[in-house]
């Protein structure tokens, strides 16, 4: 079965107000892979290990109906929070058991969730679902993210290299998996007509506030709070600071741009 994390509601809120959504260059290159090897209606779309449902809204213009599934309950009510799209549905459910009919699905994705799952048998659902010339897409970014403002990118970004080296011991083996870029995963996929993206450099303008909301997502910290609460939370207010003081100001409201290194992969079940 799959990995949990992401269950308790406050981390569920902190996924909801911090993750990034998936950039529209990955969605780009998605929607043009389903176009050419299975072709239009596209119908249906399976978000799986969908969290709040950043990455499942991302898909409602171009689907028909979009499902986003996921294990954590507090997550799915999150995403049904602030869903407000008639064509875009969450049921909670494991990516090992889509609720879903043989052959009914055009898209199965994961986004930033894959080496949660029991992979072998979460790929044998993904090629009963799909239908044929149907296709999977799976994709992530690696960290740490480089940082940009001014004069001091190279010193910001040595801050956070050193903030996820603290994080090191409290890793799950399954995130290994991303900084493999799915290596293990694709693989495992049995369709013959698979291929990978690497490299696919996103650029995003957040506030110091909101790089620090998105390290706490992350489940190496929340590992790291459980286990040490005091140092978890030390660590980041010291992060904060050695930011600040880097970029010459006082606020953590104050914009800087990062630099994500995301990755996809994309297979497409045969005919």
């Amino acid at each position: 079965m799959a990995t949990c994390f992401f269950e308790g509601k406050e981390h569920a809120a902190l996924y909801q107000k911090y993750r990034p959504c998936a950039p529209t260059e990955t969605n780009s290159l998605i929607l043009k892979y389903l176009e050419k090897k299975k072709g239009k209606p596209f119908i249906l779309a399976v978000d799986v290990g969908c969290g709040s449902g950043q990455s499942s809204r991302g898909l409602a213009p171009f689907f028909d109906t979009v499902v986003g599934v996921d294990v954590s309950e507090a997550q799915i009510e999150e995403a049904k929070k602030t869903c407000g799209l008639d064509n875009v549905s969450y049921r909670q459910g494991v990516a090992e058991k889509l609720d879903f009919q043989d052959a009914s699905v055009d898209l199965v994705t994961a986004a930033a969730a894959a080496h949660w799952f029991d992979v072998e048998t979460f790929l044998k659902e993904v090629d009963r679902v799909l239908k044929p010339k149907g296709c999977l897409a799976l994709h992530n970014y690696q960290l740490p993210f480089a940082m940009h403002y001014n004069n001091c990118s190279e010193h910001l970004t040595q801050i956070v290299e050193e903030l996820f080296e603290r994080f090191e011991p409290y890793k799950s083996e399954r995130t290994q998996m991303s900084w493999n870029k799915y290596k293990e995963i694709f693989e495992a996929i049995t369709f013959l007509d698979k291929e990978r993206v690497d490299n696919i450099l996103i650029k995003h303008r957040v506030s110091i506030s909101w790089i620090m909301g998105f390290i706490k997502s992350l489940s190496s910290y929340q590992t790291f709070l459980k286990k040490d609460p005091e140092a978890a939370k030390s660590l980041l207010e010291i992060t904060e600071q050695r930011l600040l003081q880097a970029m010459g100001v006082s606020s953590n409201d104050t914009v800087v741009e990062i630099t994500m290194n995301y990755f996809c992969l994309l297979a497409s079940k045969p005919e």
